[in-house]
């Protein structure tokens, strides 16, 4: 087949059937991918008919092949788009997803705000995966210092290559530890502490394909029967890590909101307790300001 706008359609069908959520999209990114010339521009040559390169049609198949087989589009393209950036991503690493990029606006938007202003703010990511979060923060916010920290070795090769980006211009600490006991040295003088931590349940299969198969299992499950193992975890690293009056937001399921709000309300670390929801409109991530209640000493692990 030679027609490109025909081949869309095709692989659109073959999308379709395997229950892919966006095909038409994605057969246009990964068609995109191989030609390299920007989805307008795709666009434009199927309606014109134009060539295409050699050994497109091929390459082509091959992914939409993958692609079918829910292979994430990502680990296709190699590329994840995350707010302003074009993250590396690919096997060993979360994906990030869009109700993520929450998380980047509640620290900047709170930044933003602050009276008098932070000169140089002191951002700490907890779990960075990718370095999607990190990378953002220190890319929309050039003044900011932040700090990231990823367990799995994978996950920190790609995290290494997103946070040497142009566009954040060197302004990511990245280490590879355990948020428990991450980034002593800073303890009770960060500004803002965020967290994606792995939250799903003991038992909880992700209903998607990409997730379920390919996600790695450490940054999937959070530890428990509930799944707060390492969410809690990142709670009590934030309120070691925070000044007071420091601010603290985290991702999590959906079903875990009420019980993280009224566990971070009951703690005296903790006040100006809110939850947010996503685009879904879901409450999907929770925010708290550190009081001075206790010497950072007594948060120790």
């Amino acid at each position: 087949m030679s027609d490109l706008a025909a081949a869309l359609r095709r692989a659109t069908a073959a999308l379709t059937e395997a229950g892919v959520p966006s095909p038409r999209a994605d057969a246009e990114l990964l068609a995109e991918h191989l030609i390299g010339c920007g989805l307008g521009r795709l666009r434009a040559l199927a309606i014109m008919g134009a060539a295409v390169p050699d050994g497109f049609w091929d390459s082509f198949w091959d992914l939409v092949e993958e692609r079918a087989k829910r292979v994430p589009l990502q680990h296709l393209t190699g590329t994840a788009h995350f707010r302003h950036l074009s993250l590396s991503v690919g096997p060993g690493v979360f994906v990030p997803r869009p109700e993520t990029e929450m998380l980047v606006t509640l620290v900047l938007d709170w930044i933003a705000v602050q009276d008098p202003p932070l000169g140089a703010p002191e951002v700490v990511d907890l779990g960075t995966g990718s370095g999607a979060i990190a990378a953002s923060v220190a890319a929309e916010c050039p003044t900011s210092r932040v700090h990231a920290v990823e367990l799995s070795e994978f996950a920190h090769a790609w995290a290494a290559r997103n946070v040497a980006l142009p566009e954040v211009g060197g302004r990511v600490e990245l280490v590879l530890g355990d948020l428990r006991t991450a980034f002593p040295e800073l303890d009770g003088t960060v500004d803002a502490v965020v967290s994606n931590p792995p939250y799903i349940p003991a038992g909880m299969v992700p209903r998607e394909p990409e997730a379920a198969e390919h996600d790695p299992e450490l940054a999937l499950y959070g530890g428990g029967d509930d799944g707060l193992e390492v969410p809690l975890a990142a709670i009590a690293s934030a309120a070691r890590l925070l000044r007071p009056g420091g601010f603290f937001a985290m991702e999590h399921a959906e079903v875990q909101a009420e019980s993280l709000a009224a566990r971070l309300r009951a703690a005296p670390e903790w006040t100006v307790v809110a939850s947010h929801r996503d685009l879904n409109g879901l409450p999907r991530a929770t925010t708290a300001v550190r009081t001075g209640a206790f010497p950072v000493e007594e948060l120790r692990p």
